[in-house]
């Protein structure tokens, strides 16, 4: 019960699904490095600089962050969670189906959501501001610290869904 018709969960997961838990695996765990180095140690140096240069620094790396590669893996990653949450809904009872919602789930909550809410529109108020102006030292010192704080959720949120892509592929009868 709960398990699609038609051909057999286990035998569809030896194909179509093994590879799409794979490549999930594979894309959310790539975020979550990506988010990693940023928590723990771009986003350390650039507290280390006067806060002019930060902001230019961190405007720059906005601009640049918004590359194809790093958004087809961001949100290409996301896509993949949300067949891989539909696929643990429609098999749901076996073994590997609450791995699967779980990574899904982290994934789209943790970094996709924690992305859209809270790093999106902090890197926006950044890009508007003036580096020289007189406020800028304060709006600095308050984006390095929140948005670091939600990029660790980010982090954690990304390599937790690999992680349970990865145990979700190990259960075999997907």
């Amino acid at each position: 019960m709960g398990r699609p018709a038609g051909r057999g969960w286990d035998e569809d997961m030896t194909s179509t699904t093994a590879v799409l838990v794979s490549a999930a695996a594979l894309g959310t765990t790539a975020v979550g490095g990506a988010f990693l180095a940023f928590s723990s140690f771009v986003m350390p140096a650039l507290g280390r600089l006067p806060a002019r240069e930060a902001v230019v620094a961190m405007q720059a790396v906005n601009v640049t962050a918004v590359s194809t590669i790093f958004m087809m893996t961001l949100f290409g990653s996301g896509a993949l969670c949300l067949v891989t949450g539909w696929r643990a809904v429609v098999g749901w009872g076996t073994p590997a189906a609450s791995w699967l919602l779980a990574g899904s789930a982290a994934y789209l909550i943790g970094v996709i959501g924690v992305t859209v809410a809270a790093s999106v529109p902090r890197n926006d108020r950044l890009a508007a501001l003036d580096p020289a102006s007189a406020p800028a030292a304060a709006i600095w010192a308050d984006y390095l610290s929140r948005w670091t704080a939600w990029n660790h959720v980010r982090t954690v949120a990304g390599l937790l869904s690999g992680a349970a892509f990865l145990v979700a592929s190990g259960a075999r009868a997907l």
